[in-house]
Order: C-alpha cells, then sequence, then structure tokens
C-alpha cells in the first residue's frame, strides 16, 4: 500500500492512486500531449504553417484569421504542393521529407524538419489540407480532426496548399480556457507574421483578420521590408551592419540610441533565416549599446546571424525559437564588435556604407553565401578631418574663441563685440582651429582633441 502524503500543516492525505501496470499511451494522447508543447496557442499553429509553405518554396503566402485564429486559421501558399500518397503522412507522427538521417539534422537547413507540427494540430483541431503538385491532374484533399479522418479524395485547387485549421482545442476545453482574447490572440498571430514577413522579403504576404485585410506585403529587398515591418520611423536612425569574419556573417540593421524603446517590441534577430530568443545574442547585442544607451531604454535592430549549420543546434526547443551555439564565446564576441564598431562609425561613413545596401543577400537560410571581403578586426583608422565651425549660426561662438585667445586672462573683455554675420577672421596658424583637432574616439561618443593652450604666443 502506498504511503500516505503529508502536507505542510503535518496533516495525512489519501494515498495516491498509482496503476499497479504500465500500459503505452494512446495514439491520440500521445498527440495532444506534444501537441501540449507545439502548439501553446494560435500562434503556434500560424508559425508551423508558414515554416512549411516557406520550406516548400512558395513565393506568396495568405493568412485568413477569424477570432484570433480559434475559430479559423487559413494559409494558402502557392508552393510545390503535395501528392495524394504525402497527405496521410504529412498529418502523421514523424514523417518529413526534411531529413533523413542524424548527418541531416546536424545541418538542418530548413525552418521545418521534426515532422510533429500537423499531427499536433491536427490532434486538438478540425484540419483540411487541400494540394496539387504542378504536374498533377487535379489536386487532393485530406480531412481530419482528432483521430478521425477521411479518405483523400479529389479536389479544385490551381496550385500549391491550403491548409485549414478550424476550432482549435476543441476537444481539450481545459487549454482552451488558457486563451486570451481574440485581440490578444491576433496580435500575437499578427507578430509571428512580421517575424516571417521579415525574415524573407522575397516572398509577398497578406493577412486578413475578421474579413478585413490587415497587412498586403510586395516582394521587396530588405530596406523595404524593414520599412513595411518595424516602421517609418526606425529606418531613418538605423546604420547597415555588413560584418564578416570567416564563416560568421551578420547583417542587418541596429537603431541609433536616439530611437530607443521602453521594450524589446523591435528586436529581430534571425540565425540562419530562423527568428530566435537567445539570450546569448540579446546579451552581445545590449553589451554593445551599453555606454550610450540608458539602462532603462531598450535598442531596436533587426539582424542576421549566417554560420555554418553545424555550428549551431537548433534542435533544443520544441517550438525552435531557442538554439545552442557550439563556440558560445566566439558568437558573442563577434556579435558585440560588430554591433558596436557599426555604432561607432562616423555618421558620412555610416552612410555611404549603408546607401547602397539593400539587405537582398541577408535573408537566405542556406548560409553559404559568399563572405565579404573585409575583416571587422581591419586595423586601418578612419580619416577625420579637423574640427571646423563653419555656419553663420555658429560665428559668436568663433568671435568668442578669438576673444579668448587675445584676453590676457583667457577670457574675453566686458567689451568685446560679436557680429553673428560678420565675415570670418583670419587666425594664425594655431588658432586657426579653436576647437583643436581630434585625435581619437572613445567608446563611441567622446572625441578627444588637441589644440594649443589658451594664452600660448
Amino acid at each position: 500500500m502506498n504511503p500516505p502524503f503529508i502536507d505542510e500543516k503535518n496533516q495525512p492525505q489519501p494515498a495516491l492512486a498509482i496503476p499497479a501496470k504500465i500500459r503505452p499511451l494512446p495514439d491520440l494522447l500521445i498527440s495532444q500531449i506534444a501537441a501540449g508543447e507545439v502548439v501553446e496557442r494560435p500562434a503556434s499553429v500560424l508559425k508551423e504553417l508558414l515554416e512549411n509553405s516557406l520550406d516548400a518554396g512558395a513565393t506568396r503566402i495568405d493568412v485568413v484569421l477569424e477570432a484570433g485564429g480559434v475559430r479559423l486559421m487559413r494559409v494558402t501558399d502557392n508552393g510545390c504542393g503535395m501528392s495524394a500518397d504525402d497527405l496521410p503522412l504529412a498529418l502523421s507522427r514523424h514523417a518529413t521529407s526534411k531529413i533523413a538521417s542524424l548527418e541531416d539534422l546536424e545541418h538542418v537547413g530548413s525552418y521545418g524538419f521534426r515532422g510533429e507540427a500537423l499531427a499536433s494540430i491536427t490532434a486538438v483541431a478540425r484540419v483540411m489540407v487541400t494540394s496539387r503538385q504542378a504536374d498533377s491532374a487535379h489536386a487532393w484533399c485530406l480531412q481530419r480532426s482528432g483521430d478521425e479522418g477521411d479518405a483523400v479524395e479529389p479536389a479544385a485547387l490551381t496550385a500549391g496548399t491550403v491548409i485549414e485549421v478550424a476550432d482549435l482545442y476543441f476537444n481539450t476545453p481545459a487549454r482552451r480556457k488558457f486563451l486570451k482574447t481574440e485581440g490578444t490572440e491576433f496580435a500575437h498571430c499578427d507578430e509571428v507574421f512580421r517575424r516571417m514577413a521579415l525574415a524573407r522579403p522575397d516572398v509577398a504576404f497578406s493577412l486578413t483578420h475578421q474579413g478585413r485585410e490587415k497587412c498586403r506585403l510586395a516582394s521587396a529587398d530588405f530596406s523595404r521590408r524593414a520599412k513595411e515591418i518595424i516602421g517609418e520611423g526606425f529606418f531613418p536612425q538605423a546604420r547597415a551592419v555588413d560584418v564578416a569574419a570567416g564563416p560568421l556573417r551578420l547583417s542587418g540593421l541596429v537603431a541609433m540610441p536616439a530611437y530607443s524603446r521602453a521594450g524589446r517590441d523591435e528586436q529581430y534577430f534571425f540565425v540562419n533565416g530562423r527568428f530566435v530568443r537567445d539570450k546569448l545574442l540579446m546579451h552581445a547585442a545590449r553589451q554593445a549599446y551599453e555606454d550610450i544607451l540608458h539602462g532603462a531604454r531598450h535598442p531596436a535592430y533587426a539582424l542576421f546571424l549566417t554560420l555554418d549549420p553545424a555550428g549551431v543546434d537548433v534542435n533544443v526547443h520544441p517550438a525552435k525559437t531557442e538554439v545552442r551555439f557550439r563556440d558560445t564565446r566566439g558568437i558573442h564576441q563577434f556579435v558585440f564588435h560588430a554591433i558596436q564598431r557599426t555604432l561607432a562609425t562616423p555618421i558620412a561613413t555610416a552612410g555611404e556604407a549603408s546607401a547602397g545596401w539593400t539587405g537582398n543577400d541577408t535573408v537566405a537560410v542556406n548560409p553559404a553565401a559568399t563572405p565579404l571581403s573585409f575583416s571587422p578586426y581591419a586595423t586601418s583608422s578612419p580619416y577625420q578631418a579637423p574640427l571646423r565651425m563653419g555656419e553663420a549660426a555658429a560665428q559668436s561662438y568663433m568671435d568668442f574663441a578669438r576673444a579668448a585667445f587675445t584676453s590676457p586672462t583667457g577670457f574675453p573683455t566686458a567689451n568685446t563685440t560679436v557680429d553673428a554675420v560678420s565675415p570670418a577672421p583670419t587666425y594664425s596658424a594655431h588658432q586657426e582651429h579653436p576647437l583643436g583637432y581630434a585625435i581619437a574616439q572613445l567608446r563611441g561618443i567622446y572625441v578627444l582633441a588637441k589644440r594649443p593652450r589658451l594664452g600660448a604666443g
């Protein structure tokens, strides 16, 4: 007999009933347990469906939601499609076309690879998949809900795949109680949609909710997509990052400290094209802003880290939003220095660097892109001219500085006259630049200058 349980008040409680026999779980219950890890909310379903569409080579994806995605979610793409034999397997557990061996898993370059997403979704929702391959005479359709399903039937569809997910958690009401309001659930879906659209600017996207189109994005370069997703206010304050060192490459946009945020809502980090919430990368980015951003504010950025897939493990979290790097210190230092040096680049140099940058090559999932020809650890320093004040509005300060050099006390006398519109005076060699010559830049915000001593002849 099992011993009684003693609670914190030392009161005996009834013994827990433990089955005496081990038995295998039913397939539906196994899928529902897996769904608890993969399908947290409608946004989780949308993420999986969008990744499947992108893995299928889609160049256009249309999303339709009702009731925040709880009542209905329809994702339509123009990808490669599936055959009649593929449809039942697509809804089965641990069936995938992405990997076939452990070596494939260690070098995975696709978004999906577990073969669990559609099976988990089918366990807690009513799913209908309609798909057609380019060489097929017609499309095929399969419906399934829980452990019940129909046979594959012919259907009408031009090309690609349409997946409808209806009545999420219809058979697990306890899970449905944890969902938030329709507005909140739609906000989470919208954020997933924006992340995927930012990762793939070469793909056209549209999002409709409750019959109203919320967003339509044409295929574009990364600069335009960043303006559409992050906002017009971010882009003028952003600097382009495009740095390579060996197998590592960091590219994208980082905002200057003037464009700081109260939260982390505009922080997008992608590893080999996959959006991640990685503490290592977020810490490296935060540390790069440490000396130029107030501690209560957060930076904004959209960054793509590309590396050999063998150097990162994406199979550490069911939702694939966390990764593990083989060389954590090296990744941290590379990201930190790349962002820090970009922020410390003189404005003119940064403007020239970003003028012709479109980001077309920063979003590829395949990390075999050709590295840049320069290293972030180059030894040459950028040339910086002496500090000058040539604007008419600054003439009063020039007169003030001239008086300081000619006065015996080092300060302008009471009868010093200032004429803001008078011609620029002529100075001697050591007086030509009263603010001196800039000789160094410290931490990207301080300028170290050298000038003659006041009153020197």
